[in-house]
């Protein structure tokens, strides 16, 4: 059989140009884009580069955000990205003279740049906002000065490493729910099971209180955590309700346990959260940078069809369609065609899913690739293949198989099923008709020249729901592994 898959999916992207727009259009890269724009001789930064305190109204009123009565907050936020972006450059001031600001080259880049060079700024605001939701929360500053006069990190019992890390370890099981089989898709994920995730041990059954009261402090981490990454387009997120917390600096008033049941509409009370397209392309350039392996759909298309059908034995169903779909495209049907097939050739571990996904593209090449599959009716490891798909074509003049033909592609089918790893009750259904199909079926597959032979029976063994069956191809194994073994 075939190794173990890689843990992520491929993920299926929006273009560079659609993603860049997206960025464009996200809020607080807007806001410092035009902030970058409004700053002039007369503007003022202190310290640090922050705008002088009398600017902030000017600021918030070119914005657009006046009336609201957080908009010099806003202002802040968006200028302090426009800084660590490079949309403007700053001389930094102090107490008795503020510095001065000029146009910064990035914000040339951002209105007039290649998508990637958007994207690359925007990677760079994602940094940033990232290590705004890392920092620690500080009520009171002076509460963490240490004599020196600077800040006593352990005065904050707050390790960086590990906040960065968990938040990391959040968005990556957000991305693999996003992507993989089986999860939500780009549905929301609520907020508890997201922090669950990373609280509570997978051997675990019922959680304990204990653990239910790491779950909610997670939650409301998380909560003020993904308020501050909306904004720069990574997340589209629906905060906890505000009915369910107590004073501020509590507790949840209400504890969520997820051994409750709870309909929808409860559930979304404590916090909804989903990546956006905009937000997968951030959370895998972040993946890339540590050194994960994060494939996407469309990194195939220019390689050769063997790298082609060893990459789709870890692609979903979807993603291997739309991968083939990008890679047949521009090519001539029949030269593509005959280049799968001897791809497919092979009798090592990976083969039979070769095949397999050799067939499903074939299957959207169409009638066009009939020349190049008859071409291989007479070959011992793709005639079968070839038959069955010239049959489902409709193709006249399909030539029988051997029985020797029909066994061996009968165990390399099942052995390319097994390590698909697709739904059980669809192979159970397999088998049985397989062995309902052909009396005596058992009594010759054992003999079958494959090298899958042994563990297909084997498996047949373990899933046949018949068990005089599978009593048989219990047996049947042993005798192709003392054959293989002779």
């Amino acid at each position: 059989m075939a190794p173990d898959h890689p843990s992520l999916p491929p993920v299926q992207l929006h273009s560079d140009a659609e993603l860049a727009r997206e960025a464009l259009a996200t809020p607080l890269l807007s806001r410092a884009a035009r902030l970058a724009r409004w700053a002039g001789p007369e503007t003022r930064v202190s310290a640090g580069g922050e705008l002088v305190e009398d600017q902030l109204p000017a600021a918030a009123e070119a914005l657009g955000l006046t009336a609201d009565e957080d908009g010099e907050a806003y202002a802040s936020e968006a200028w302090r990205l426009a800084v660590d972006t490079g949309l403007v450059e700053v001389e930094d001031g102090d107490d008795d003279t503020p510095g001065g600001v000029t146009v910064g080259d990035n914000l040339a880049v951002l209105t007039g740049g290649a998508p990637l060079d958007v994207l690359g700024i925007w990677l760079d605001g994602l940094d940033v906002v990232f290590a705004d939701a890392t920092a620690p929360v500080l009520d009171d500053i002076t509460d963490v000065i240490g004599e020196d006069g600077e800040i006593d990190f352990e005065l904050l019992d707050w390790n960086p490493e590990e906040e960065a890390e968990f938040l990391e370890g959040v968005l990556g099981n957000l991305y693999l729910l996003t992507v993989g089989d089986g999860g939500p898709g780009e549905g929301p994920v609520p907020l508890p099971a997201l922090a669950a995730s990373m609280i509570v041990p997978d051997d675990m059954g019922e959680p304990t209180d204990d653990v239910l009261e790491q779950v909610s402090e997670a939650m409301m981490r998380l909560d003020d955590q993904f308020r501050l990454l909306e904004p720069i387009g990574l997340v589209e997120y629906q905060p906890v309700d505000e009915a369910l917390m107590v004073e501020e600096g509590e507790e949840p008033a209400a504890q969520f346990d997820e051994t409750d049941e709870v309909d929808d509409e409860d559930v979304s009370r404590y916090g909804m959260v989903r990546l956006t397209p905009l937000g997968l392309y951030g959370v895998r350039a972040r993946m890339l940078e540590a050194g994960v392996d994060a494939p996407a759909v469309g990194e195939l298309a220019d390689k050769g069809a063997d790298v082609l059908l060893d990459g789709l034995a870890t692609y979903p169903e979807t993603a291997a369609r739309a991968e083939t779909v990008g890679w047949l495209e521009g090519r001539d049907a029949v030269a593509a065609a005959r280049d799968l097939l001897a791809a497919a050739r092979g009798a090592d571990e990976a083969s039979p899913l070769r095949r397999l996904h050799c067939q499903q593209a074939l299957s959207l090449v169409g009638a066009e690739a009939e020349p190049a599959v008859r071409e291989v009716l007479d070959d011992p490891e793709l005639g079968g293949l070839a038959r069955v798909w010239l049959a489902e074509l409709g193709a006249a003049d399909v030539p029988a198989p051997s029985e020797a033909m029909i066994f061996w592609l009968a165990i390399d089918t099942i052995a390319a099923q097994l390590d698909a790893r697709g739904e059980l009750d669809e192979l159970r259904d397999l088998i049985e008709g397989l062995t309902g199909r052909h009396s005596g079926f058992f009594e010759a597959a054992w003999r079958v020249e494959h090298p899958a032979t042994a563990e297909v029976l084997e498996a047949m063994g373990r899933l046949h729901p018949d068990k005089t069956a599978a009593k048989e191809a219990r047996k049947a194994a042993f005798k192709a592994r003392s054959r293989a073994g002779a």
